[in-house]
This record gives structure tokens, sequence and C-alpha cells, in this order.
């Protein structure tokens, strides 16, 4: 059985609105925004910033719900600015069949407030 690798989850264009050196690593995101996108904590994502160009992969932790957090925490920090717009991405292995027909979770917040529109 042959499996691919799909996009499964999305948050199209939000905005950083903190860069955090000095911790381990990972990205903060308003909880809000992690279950309407359905990314669960720990999760891998792929983070596309337009601003400059930078792409690179961390983990999600939860932020406070309804606060508008997206927080790029350790090394990733030194890849963002503050203001700088982002799109994180999921994804998932699954069977190629079952592929065809998956409708993945793409969310498009309000891009200044970073919260659902």
């Amino acid at each position: 059985m042959m499996q691919i690798q799909v996009m499964k989850s999305k948050l199209h264009c939000v905005t950083v609105t903190q860069a955090e050196l000095d911790y381990i690593g990972s990205i903060t995101i308003d909880e809000d925004l992690m279950d309407a996108a359905n990314f669960i904590e720990n999760e891998q994502v792929h983070i596309l910033n337009k601003s400059n160009g930078e792409r690179f992969v961390t983990y999600v932790i939860k932020g406070e719900r309804g606060s508008g957090v997206i927080c790029l925490n350790g090394p990733a920090a030194k890849l963002v600015k503050l203001g700088d717009v982002v799109i994180v991405v999921s994804y998932a292995l699954m069977d190629f069949e079952q592929a065809k027909n998956f409708r993945p979770w793409v969310v498009f917040p309000d891009t200044e407030t970073n919260r659902l529109k």
C-alpha cells in the first residue's frame, strides 16, 4: 500500500507577535487558532515566512486562548521579526487512495489581529 504525505492543516497569513530567543524552541499559537486549524500540541509544523522567504520546521505549543499570540521561540526567533507574516502548515501521512478525498483544514484569520473572522 502506497502512502504519501499531504497537507493536513494550514494557518494562512498570521502575524508574528513575539520572538523569544531564550527558549527551548517551538511556535506558540493561540489555542483558538490551534483548534480551528486542527493542530495539536507538539505537532510538527513548517513555518513559511512571507516577509523574508525563510522556511523552517518546529513544533506547536499552546498559547493563551483568544490572545492572538504567534511567538517563535528558540533559534526560530532569529528567522523572524515582529510583524512578519507567516504561514503555518502541518502534513499527514496517509494511504494514496484516502489522500485523493482528504480535505485539509485551512484557516484564514484576520492577519492584523490573528483572530478568527
